[in-house]
C-alpha cells in the first residue's frame, strides 16, 4: 500500500512540475497591452481555466492528499525493530598487548653496554 503511494506520489510531483512549466505565465500577455497586439485584459481574471491549469490543479491536490497519507503511514508505522535490534551480536574486541615499555633516557643507556 505505501509503494503504491509513494508512485502515485512521485508521479504527481513530477507532472506537476512539466505541466506548470509547460503554461504560461500571466504577464505574458501584459506587453500585448502596450501596443503589440490586443488582450482581453491587463492584469486581471483571463476567463475560464483550460485543461492545463484544470490538470495542474487536480494534480496538486493528489500530491496533498498523498502527502498526507504518506505522513499519516509514517507515524502510525508498527515498531518491528530496527535494522540495528535485528544486527547480530558481535563480541567485543580484545585489547592489545602491553607494548614493551621503553626506558626514560629513551634506550640510551644500551648504548654504553657495549663489551669492549
Amino acid at each position: 500500500m505505501e509503494t503504491a503511494i509513494w508512485i502515485l506520489h512521485l508521479l504527481s510531483a513530477i507532472t506537476v512540475i512539466v505541466l506548470v512549466l509547460l503554461q504560461h505565465g500571466k504577464g505574458a500577455d501584459m506587453g500585448a497591452a502596450f501596443g503589440s497586439g490586443s488582450s482581453g485584459s491587463l492584469f486581471g481574471a483571463s476567463g475560464s481555466a483550460n485543461f492545463l491549469s484544470r490538470t495542474t490543479g487536480v494534480l496538486a491536490a493528489v500530491f496533498f492528499i498523498t502527502s498526507l497519507g504518506l505522513t499519516y503511514l509514517s507515524s502510525h508505522k508498527i515498531e518491528d525493530g530496527g535494522v540495528m535490534d535485528k544486527a547480530v551480536p558481535v563480541e567485543p574486541a580484545k585489547p592489545a598487548e602491553a607494548a614493551p615499555e621503553v626506558p626514560a633516557d629513551g634506550g640510551a643507556s644500551k648504548a654504553t653496554e657495549i663489551p669492549e
